[in-house]
């Protein structure tokens, strides 16, 4: 119980990353593929409001901010899985060697782990969901900016992990 609670408590943290990472990776591909900041976010409302969400470009609270909480969300809910698999939780941050030496840990598992997490994301969001519940880019952004923002997942996802190694390493 302790130990779910702990990677729910981090995929509050690693999720946020995620999440700010990949609605800021969203913005900027919308701005340069379509003009706007805002419409990635907006489509994303498509969940709650429908395909009009899509078409709005300019920033409202209605369809920008209600996408961006649900972008938020979801990545919250795909970091859950990514900490209770490959999240280094405090644990593995290294090996002792005796004597007061310690090995860095690897940071292959974090890296891979959230590759493979974001992966199983972008598949399920665009083949196991139904059209209404994606996450809604796909209407304005073109497939090599879905590609960014799910690769800008992964990292957002690991960051937290990453950042804990560094810290360690300075130590």
């Amino acid at each position: 119980m302790e130990r779910a609670r702990s990677a729910f408590k981090r995929a509050l943290i690693s999720g946020t990353m995620g999440g700010i990472a990949t609605a800021i990776s969203a913005s900027l591909a919308g701005k340069r593929e379509d003009g706007s900041y805002a419409a990635p976010l907006n489509a994303t409302s498509h969940i709650i409001w429908g395909d009009k969400a899509a078409h709005k470009d300019s920033a409202s609270l209605k369809y920008t901010a209600t996408g961006f909480l649900l972008n938020h969300a979801a990545s919250i809910f795909w970091a859950w899985f990514y900490e209770k698999w490959f999240g280094q939780g405090g644990k593995g941050r290294g090996t002792s060697r005796g004597k007061g030496v310690t090995e860095p840990a690897s940071l292959l598992k974090p890296i891979l782990g959230a590759a493979a997490v974001s992966a199983a994301a972008y598949v399920n969001d665009y083949y196991l969901i139904p059209e209404r519940f994606t996450p809604g880019f796909e209407k304005r952004l073109s497939g090599k900016s879905l590609a960014i923002i799910f690769a800008t997942l992964a990292v957002g996802l690991a960051l937290h992990d990453l950042l804990d190694a560094a810290k360690t390493k300075r130590r």
